[in-house]
């Protein structure tokens, strides 16, 4: 294929020796080798089947469950309603003396309200009686005032 031949070949496309560049190989290091201890050799068990055939194995061991987390003994959903419980009942005695407390603020302004109408009741009764027996002070009559254009002219 790299053979000479007679075709004219333009500049830039010479023939190139071949070059072979072999890869070396990566060596890592040995893995040292850990000893392990051989286990205990399982029985072998042999089962006879009811037609006499013979079936010869090693006894699988059973597998053992993971051990279960020992459950506290009370469980953690009778703690939270227990906690709710105590909460309620601190917020419904919060709502009993709020309204207790509201109950005896309306009581008092109730009072005061009445204790007002009174003394201003009073005091309106004493002026009212007390103005026929005053005989001090200046009465003027206004009978033939006359009024014209919004002016008074008496």
């Amino acid at each position: 294929m790299n053979e000479p031949t007679t075709h004219r070949r333009t500049a830039g496309h010479e023939t190139t020796a071949v070059q072979i560049h072999t890869p070396t190989p990566i060596t890592r290091p040995p893995v040292p080798v850990v000893p392990v201890q051989p286990g205990p050799i399982p029985a072998v068990a042999t089962i006879v089947l009811p037609d006499g055939r013979v079936i010869t194995g090693y006894a699988l061991n059973p597998v053992q469950p993971e051990p279960v987390a020992a459950k506290p003994p009370v469980s953690r959903a009778a703690v939270n309603v227990a906690l709710g419980g105590v909460g309620f009942l601190a917020v419904c005695g919060g709502l009993l003396l709020l309204t207790t407390f509201i109950a005896a603020l309306t009581a008092l302004i109730t009072q005061l309200i009445i204790l007002a109408a009174v003394i201003f009741g009073g005091w309106i009764a004493v002026q009212v009686f007390s103005a026929g027996r005053h005989r001090g002070g200046t009465t003027v009559n206004i009978r033939k005032a006359v009024f014209r254009r919004n002016h008074f002219h008496g």
